[in-house]
């Protein structure tokens, strides 16, 4: 972990070439700062890239004040994160530990700089992901969660935040760290609370609230015009949107959960081509995204699309559960599947407090030393099974069948089988959840048996149901739901659907082939044809 952090740090140090640097000032505007005054804010829009030619730059911990990094950033430096290249807002906040200059090039005209030479664009977004990277593992964060395992909204908090990757902090209720950052905000000590900065408690805390003050929508216009609309984040999507960028479609990105879709709950993903030792479906999407970023593809969310109706002219408006409505050429389907819910009584009522769809770091911390059930064959609930068997005592994997030989990759099933620590029932499902504000226990039934488990966590990865309720009579679907594409609905393309502009990727086709390798190919390959119809309407 200690070589990891090391290399990190050189990452964040890469200088720019001298010629980049003059292109820079060309550009830009020459600005001063005095020692301790405070450059950005937690929340201000990150709408300029900001490089030091003389003085030093310091990340400021917004609760105490000190120095929160002890690395600063100095002459042939550059401050900035993740969030310059989508638009987002800042998360920290930078000040001058000393008199300090800068050059100043807003965000669009760096851009357009960065698009124009990528040489220069390669080092800035190495240093910028490999902060990002590092803000993540250290958990230093403006965004607070205080009683996180306390209180079900603000777990969910928690959830949205891991796994959109937003740097975030998390103290247990009643600890000290706990109790100084609620009294730096004049809040209850003893309350489950989120803080974002130095005086800002966030009533009544939701996603959108979080992602507002991130700024992960904040350059959305109402109305606008765009080539292609991609709904949904996942591999397909996330790919789709790495090719619109490079073919230069103005391309949109939104996703109503979290990028990564179902593949970014996958804690190691083994047998994708490139990654021998194995990656994080959120680990691997999120690198799509940045590189989608660069190429000019923005993402916005958490956005769900309520209707989508063609207009007279051919294009697409979608309309947002927010009533922000967008305007497309053409619309790529990447909506993916869900994980089907139980017919279980208070499955609902538990959700969120032992019941969950992903098994990623975030619920592993609540499984540490306890039992915990994992219900599915396929190779989600296996993947599950293995990243959760590292850290809780024991897992049950809950089986309908009685065999994983037709639904798990045979790599993947005998780890299981190898693994002490992995439980396999067979002929096995779960018939009764207990607890009265979390899970306590679960009643498995088997041969006519029935037997009570305590536990605190239960994962269900049972099953799939496309996410097409949105699209009314547009496009023709199977009896499950699936769109249906290409000879299917008489369409050349093998992604196109029945209406023309619009196209379907990834597990949300009908006939996909669930993996994420098929759903990245799906993506890439359905710009070709996006373009041609843009192209041939405009």
């Amino acid at each position: 972990m200690e070589t990891i952090g090391r290399d990190l740090l050189e990452m964040q140090r890469v200088p720019l070439a001298k010629a980049h640097v003059e292109a820079i000032r060309n550009i830009g505007s020459r600005a001063q700062y005095p020692a301790g005054a405070i450059i950005v804010r937690p929340g201000d829009p990150a709408d300029r890239f900001v490089y030091v030619t003389e003085g030093e730059i310091e990340v400021v911990d917004v609760f105490t004040g000190a120095r929160l990094v002890p690395s600063t950033i100095g002459p042939t430096q550059f401050m900035g994160e993740i969030s310059f290249l989508s638009g987002g807002n800042w998360s920290t906040a930078f000040r001058a530990a000393q008199d300090t200059w800068v050059i100043e090039v807003p965000r669009a005209e760096m851009l357009a700089l960065m698009a124009r030479v990528p040489e220069m664009s390669d080092i800035i977004i190495t240093v910028l992901a490999a902060r990002h990277r590092r803000h993540l593992e250290t958990g230093n964060s403006s965004l607070v969660l205080i009683g996180e395992e306390a209180d079900r909204t603000i777990s969910r908090i928690a959830e949205f935040a891991g796994r959109n990757r937003l740097p975030c902090a998390s103290h247990p209720l009643g600890s000290e760290k706990a109790r100084a950052v609620a009294v730096s905000c004049a809040a209850d000590p003893d309350r489950p609370t989120v803080v974002f900065g130095a005086d800002m408690v966030v009533v009544d805390p939701t996603p959108q609230k979080i992602a507002t003050l991130m700024g992960l929508a904040r350059d959305l216009i109402d109305d606008e015009m765009v080539d292609v609309l991609i709904v949904g984040a996942g591999p397909a999507g996330v790919a789709a949107g790495v090719y619109a960028g490079a073919e230069g479609l103005r391309a949109l990105v939104v996703e109503d959960i979290a990028i990564g879709g179902q593949a970014g709950t996958s804690s190691r993903i083994e047998n994708y081509m490139g990654f021998p030792t194995g990656i994080s479906g959120a680990d691997l999407v999120w690198r799509g995204e940045v590189q989608a970023m660069k190429f000019g593809t923005r993402f916005a969310m958490p956005l769900r699309v309520d209707a989508l109706d063609q207009l007279e002219d051919g294009s697409f408006c979608a309309t947002f559960n927010t009533g922000t409505r967008v305007r497309a050429k053409a619309v790529v389907i990447a909506t993916g599947v869900q994980y089907r819910r139980m017919p279980i009584d208070r499955l609902d009522e538990l959700e969120g407090a032992g019941i969950y769809y992903a098994a990623t770091e975030n619920e592993a911390r609540f499984c540490r030393g306890t039992e915990v059930i994992v219900i599915g064959g396929g190779n989600s609930a296996g993947q599950a099974a293995m990243y959760l068997s590292r850290t809780a005592a024991g897992v049950r994997l809950v089986v309908r069948g009685n065999s994983l030989a037709a639904s798990m990759s045979s790599y993947l099933s005998n780890r299981l089988e190898a693994d002490p620590a992995i439980t396999i029932d067979f002929g096995a499902q779960v018939t009764a959840i207990h607890g009265k504000d979390r899970l306590e226990a679960v009643t498995i039934g088997r041969d006519g048996s029935e037997e009570t488990v305590e536990t605190c966590a239960m994962f269900v990865m049972v099953g799939a149901v496309p996410n097409t309720s949105w699209l009314a009579d547009l496009v023709q679907l199977d009896e499950k739901g699936f769109v249906l594409t290409g000879a299917d609905v008489g369409a050349a393309s093998p992604h196109a659907t029945s209406c023309a502009g619009i196209f379907a990727v990834g597990d949300v086709r009908s006939g996909s082939v669930k993996r994420v390798a098929s759903a990245v190919g799906e993506g890439s390959v359905v710009i070709s044809h996006v373009w041609a119809h843009v192209n041939a309407i405009s």
